[in-house]
């Protein structure tokens, strides 16, 4: 990987966007690299979950690489955010393992959609977010729209798109765009307590909880009737059995992810 950082520990791959003398922004290479890593973490038994990053202390990213596509016609500004959302927010999103953002800095553009694709976000102190799309004439083109108004509520994410304003962390937290703010140093250990939590459980049964949550955002998808399937389909799996025999020999499960 030429703009990735891959580290596996207990069971918990971190990847570093490292790319610090850009600030991190996005551009296709990373992209691209983003998609292979998290593909190969997704599809390995021995991955339970991701933490994403960026690298030094200014920026998580700091958006897209604007020299990338400042010439851009109609067509290709589509298929941008096409394969952008396919490869890597949506995938991301939609994927059978907890991804965790660890907000450190700037999470502008592209990089705090990158943070609002992922299911928990932590941010240090320090950080500051928005989408400043509008200030070079577009829009947000990674899903910002849409998720930074399921997360905020519509208003505010009209506010903070049109206006291309910054906020702060304390303000991300209060608004619920972040799960928990912490001291810079403390940013990493954060986020790895709330994902060594999850790898704790059942991996069969937190597939079917993002698949279930995820559910009730989709116009063309029933959330109700997706967790009515999800909740059956738990009482055929090797973890439900394990879970269960555990809980009446009063031990600690053993889950396999079957």
């Amino acid at each position: 990987m030429n703009n990735l950082l891959l580290d596996i520990h207990d069971r918990i791959l971190t990847i570093t966007i490292n790319r610090e003398s850009k600030l991190n922004a996005l551009n296709k290479e990373t992209l691209g690299e983003l998609h292979i890593a998290i593909s190969d973490a997704f599809k390995d038994h021995l991955i339970g979950g991701i933490i994403i990053t960026g690298a030094g202390p200014k920026a998580f990213i700091a958006g897209a690489d604007i020299t990338e596509f400042a010439a851009y016609d109609v067509d290709e500004g589509k298929q941008l955010a096409q394969a952008g959302q396919d490869n890597v927010f949506d995938f991301i999103e939609n994927g059978n393992k907890p991804v965790i953002a660890a907000i450190n800095g700037f999470a502008l553009g592209g990089g705090l959609e990158l943070a609002m694709a992922c299911h928990i976000r932590v941010a240090s102190s320090n950080s500051k977010m928005g989408l400043p799309e509008v200030s070079l004439g577009l829009i947000p083109g990674y899903g910002g729209t849409q998720r930074l108004a399921q997360l905020v509520g519509k208003g505010r994410a009209l506010e903070m798109i049109m206006t291309a304003d910054m906020v702060g962390a304390d303000d991300a937290y209060r608004f619920g765009l972040v799960n928990h703010v912490v001291e810079a140093d403390q940013l990493l250990a954060k986020a790895m307590e709330i994902i060594r939590k999850i790898i704790g459980r059942s991996p069969f049964a937190v597939s079917s909880v993002i698949k279930s949550v995820n559910a009730g955002f989709k116009d063309r998808e029933n959330g109700f009737a997706i967790e009515i399937e999800e909740f059956s389909r738990c009482f055929g799996s090797e973890d439900f059995k394990e879970g269960v025999d555990a809980f009446l020999h009063k031990r600690k499960p053993d889950f396999k992810g079957k």
